[in-house]
């Protein structure tokens, strides 16, 4: 009897094993049975299309076989047809929530924003608490800038699965975009744990870390990318805008010329890299190492910001030095100039200079003793430093100026221009102004060796 049942076991288990093999195997080719049931399918669906192009049974075993071997280029224009048809026909053979998720899946895959929405969405309708329609209906509704929707659609994602760095990605850079930047820093932070090669994740967290005036903390991450290849020019160009701002402009000017060394530039971030360090070349008084970079600018974009006013001005200003001390030197060296001029106004005169005084390096006041045979008069110079409008508020500043030190005339003298009010203003009264042109042939008839002896008058900060 034991003999028996042994003998039953023995068989039975071989008799397993036999259809097991047979479930993997089709018994004649020795093919996986997959692709057995994938031709068989495929037949089917043949079958059932030439019979009607529009059999929902033969287009969904049709898609099933592209889906599950992600031939997007084929699944999606089949879903597409039975999305059109299940929107008509809810009740149909097929399960509307599959047959949409997969047509705006499908198209997804295919970079076909609208088509992808347009599924998702339907998809998103039938069954809201779907992780992979919530998750990439919120990339979508990212990308689409509507950032609120994308919060909304990912908060039902992470709620699913909390742990999905995509999710937290996306997430985070919406709540960053919608000001939200400590929220937005927290969710960041998870999604660069889980995936810490996300640089552009990395960028962004810096980005809420300077919004929320964590300016050091910021600075360090942007100086960390700067090598990288992808966020590099982008974070050359923050961590420069940083250093601008805490009045660094040294180090604000290593950070865009290391931006400019890396290759494949995005052409606004190029820009933008050339144009704020030629500013900053320019604020540091190196003009000459400005003036390619605004050039390189102008010939990419001739409308791109004010470049094509500051090209010409500072070309001008390199090539006149007078020009450039006066607009750019240090107020020493700007005061020194404007006696230069004064003491060479009146070329056949004794001039003395008695009073001197700046208002915040935006213009000085000269005041001068004026002796000839013939005349001894007191004379008011005001050098405005400024190559824009002057307004009659200044104009009339000086003009009681005059009458406080009684001086009987005075110049007022700028590289810019005066407004119709100041000049209307000046009719009558004892002011005489010397505008650009004028004022530039006095800066080029300078006598390098005029009498600076009265520079010992001591010089009043206002």
């Amino acid at each position: 009897m034991i003999e028996i049942l042994i003998a039953i076991v023995g068989l039975a288990i071989v008799v397993a094993v036999f259809i097991y093999i047979r479930s993997k195997l089709d018994g004649r080719s020795g093919r996986p049975r997959r692709a057995m049931d994938r031709e068989l399918r495929l037949r089917e669906a043949e079958k059932l299309l030439t019979q009607s192009p529009t059999n929902v049974e033969g287009l969904s075993m049709l898609g099933d076989v592209y889906f599950e071997e992600e031939a997007w280029d084929k699944a999606m224009p089949v879903y597409e047809s039975l999305s059109q048809q299940v929107a008509a026909n809810p009740t149909g053979k097929v399960n509307a929530f599959d047959v949409h998720f997969r047509y705006g899946y499908s198209a997804m895959q295919l970079s076909m924003s609208e088509q992808a929405y347009k599924g998702l969405s339907l998809a998103h309708s039938l069954e809201r608490g779907n992780f992979e329609v919530n998750h990439n209906l919120g990339i979508l509704e990212f990308e689409r800038k509507n950032y609120e929707k994308a919060i909304a659609v990912l908060r039902q994602a992470q709620t699913i699965n909390p742990e999905s760095p995509s999710v937290l990605r996306y997430m985070g850079h919406a709540l960053f975009r919608t000001k939200q930047p400590k929220e937005a820093m927290t969710i960041i932070r998870k999604a660069i744990d889980l995936a810490p090669d996300d640089k552009e994740s990395l960028f962004t967290l810096a980005e809420c870390y300077y919004e929320a005036r964590q300016i050091d903390q910021a600075l360090r991450i942007f100086t960390h990318l700067r090598p990288d290849p992808n966020m590099g020019p982008s974070a050359c160009l923050a961590a420069g805008k940083i250093h601008i701002e805490i009045r660094q402009n040294d180090l604000a000017i290593q950070d865009y010329e290391m931006g400019l060394k890396h290759e494949g530039i995005k052409p606004d971030i190029l820009a933008e890299l050339r144009y704020n360090l030629a500013t900053t070349y320019i604020h540091n008084g190196a003009i000459g190492r400005a003036i390619p970079l605004l050039r390189q600018i102008l010939d990419g974009n001739p409308t791109y910001k004010d470049v094509a006013i500051l090209l010409p001005r500072y070309q001008e200003l390199n090539a006149n030095k007078n020009l450039h001390i006066f607009l750019m030197a240090t107020s020493a060296d700007f005061v020194a100039l404007c006696r230069r001029v004064v003491m060479s106004y009146y070329p056949k005169a004794k001039v003395k200079i008695t009073d001197i005084s700046v208002h915040k390096n935006e213009w000085a006041d000269i005041l001068a003793e004026i002796n000839t045979p013939k005349i001894s008069d007191l004379i008011m110079f005001r050098f405005i430093r400024t190559q824009g409008f002057i307004g009659e508020l200044i104009v009339r500043d000086f003009h009681s100026h005059i009458k406080d030190v009684k001086a009987s005339k005075g110049f007022c003298i700028t590289i810019g221009t005066f407004s119709e009010e100041a000049k209307r203003y000046c009719d009558g009264r004892p002011v005489e102004m010397i505008e650009k042109d004028r004022f530039t042939a006095l800066l080029n008839n300078i006598d390098a060796k005029a009498d600076l002896s009265a520079q010992t008058t001591p010089i009043k900060k206002q």
